[in-house]
């Protein structure tokens, strides 16, 4: 019998019948792979979480839609996180690389004839709290991965999820991945971890995420060589600098590289002329404490710039998922807590799948117990972050008193402190009836900060985690500039 002849939309006509079947190539079936955890994105939270579920024995698949090493922000940590690293078997690993950190300096105001303050990590309320590292995180974060690895787990870099399949129940059961080859891939899995970072896959698809809108603002950043660092032990101390429209950092990295970045308001942002380049180092020709430390600088890497800059998920976690990290919150990086709490969540929620997956009854609790933990420790960040440009936190930053071990309580949580520590958080507690106090005696210029950041409020910003350079400018392409 001979083959029918049909036409296609193209008026084409084309066999049909088994001939076609035979000239039609057809579409591969994905690779199936099953695991008890599927976890999307290996950075620091991603890797720490497959450490922890892999040495319990469970089945983990991690899954990396870039190839490490790769560029990322985020290269400060805190003390905080040297006990995290220790008990992932990676602190000796990341000690060879790392620049040593003993504390936080913050220039004073210039009629302080420049003098900088020390927020030592030594002087904290915390045991054994000294030091912590700054870190490229191309290699901090393969490290990481490699420990996963090295754990059992079922680590593989290039390879994006691209959708989650949920059930009836709204339990995830499977979850489909492309590799950049083209690959497909087709998951069994029992739980699921959003370890993704700012590309907030599960906020993103069931539409959890949430501007904050106490704290908008927007970062440019690189890499440069060549930067005066300070003396002495202080050399590997991070620099935090205000100016009136944010704040600037400078992270000294190994092979005589300082990251430098400035986060900005949306007033400043609409001053801005030419590109991210331009933009960024007009704004570090201002503040002369740092430009002078530039005098012999030369840039080695693309100026990028992020909007967006901070946000939350309305849920943490839900039946058979959890979101660790920057996948769940963002907050403004100006006390290099990023990391940390990727780490630290990441911890706790790995601990807490194990559980769930031995005694499933448990979990609408332990996600309640995991969220009710982290959200408490970040508000003692937050709340020091929504005013540390503000009038008063200046004074009270350039004028430190340890009346009642407050001052040591605030270098706690610099460190990172702020979870299981009563005796902090109590002196914590006192530092806010301080700053109470210092505002009403600041009255004038508190007024006028608080009107500021008013109108700050509404402005947006639009932009995902790295844009070079033109793309950077492109991300803030919400503010309007200011006329020549």
């Amino acid at each position: 019998m001979m083959p029918v002849l049909t036409a296609n939309k193209k008026n084409m006509t084309v066999p049909s019948g088994d001939i076609a079947d035979r000239m039609v190539p057809s579409t591969p079936s994905p690779a199936r792979l099953e695991c008890d955890v599927l976890i999307i994105g290996g950075g620091p939270a991603g890797s720490a979480a497959a450490i922890v579920l892999a040495r319990a024995g469970r089945r983990v698949l991690l899954l990396e839609k870039d190839r490490h090493p790769r560029f990322h922000i985020g290269e400060s940590l805190l003390p905080m996180n040297l006990p995290i690293l220790e008990r992932l078997g990676v602190l000796e690993r990341i000690a060879a690389f790392g620049v040593r950190k003993i504390g936080a300096d913050f220039p004073l105001p210039a009629d302080r004839n420049g003098d900088t303050h020390v927020f030592r990590f030594d002087r904290s309320l915390t045991p054994g709290c000294t030091h912590a590292f700054q870190v490229r995180r191309d290699r901090f974060d393969a490290e990481l991965f490699d420990a996963a690895r090295e754990a059992g787990a079922d680590a593989r870099d290039g390879i994006a999820v691209t959708a989650v399949e949920f059930g009836p129940d709204g339990r995830p059961q499977g979850a489909r991945a492309r590799a950049a080859d083209g690959a497909e891939y087709a998951i069994d899995l029992r739980y699921l971890i959003d370890a993704s970072g700012r590309d907030t896959f599960l906020g993103n698809r069931l539409k959890l995420k949430r501007k904050n809108p106490r704290h908008q603002s927007a970062a440019l950043f690189s890499h440069f060589r060549g930067v005066r660092r300070r003396d002495g032990e202080n050399a590997g101390n991070i620099t935090i600098e205000r100016f009136a429209d944010g704040w600037v950092w400078l992270i000294p990295l190994p092979d005589d590289v300082m990251s430098i970045g400035a986060v900005c308001s949306p007033e400043h942002l609409k001053r801005r002329r030419g590109d991210s380049e331009a933009f960024l180092l007009d704004t570090l020709r201002g503040m002369p404490t740092v430009w002078s430390r530039m005098d012999a600088a030369e840039r080695i890497a693309p100026v990028h710039a992020t909007g967006n800059y901070s946000y939350v998920s309305t849920r943490m976690a839900g039946p058979g998922w959890t979101t660790v990290g920057d996948a769940y919150v963002f907050i403004d990086p100006i006390f290099s807590s990023g990391v940390y709490l990727a780490m630290h969540s990441a911890e706790r929620a790995a601990h807490m799948v194990d559980a769930i997956l031995r005694d499933p009854a448990r979990e609408a609790a332990l996600q309640r117990a995991l969220r009710r933990d982290f959200d408490r420790g970040l508000r003692e960040f937050s709340w020091f972050i929504y005013r540390f440009t503000t009038p008063v936190m200046r004074h009270l930053f350039a004028n430190p008193r340890n009346v009642w071990q407050i001052e040591q309580a605030v270098i706690s949580m610099l460190a990172g402190d702020v979870f299981d520590n009563p005796a902090v958080v109590r002196r914590l507690r006192a530092f806010r009836m301080i700053y109470r106090f210092t505002a009403a005696t600041m009255a004038p210029a508190t007024l006028r900060d608080w009107w500021q950041r008013r109108r700050q409020r509404r402005a947006r910003f639009s932009g995902e985690t790295l844009h070079p350079d033109a793309a950077g400018t492109a991300a803030l392409r919400d503010l309007p500039r200011e006329s020549p």
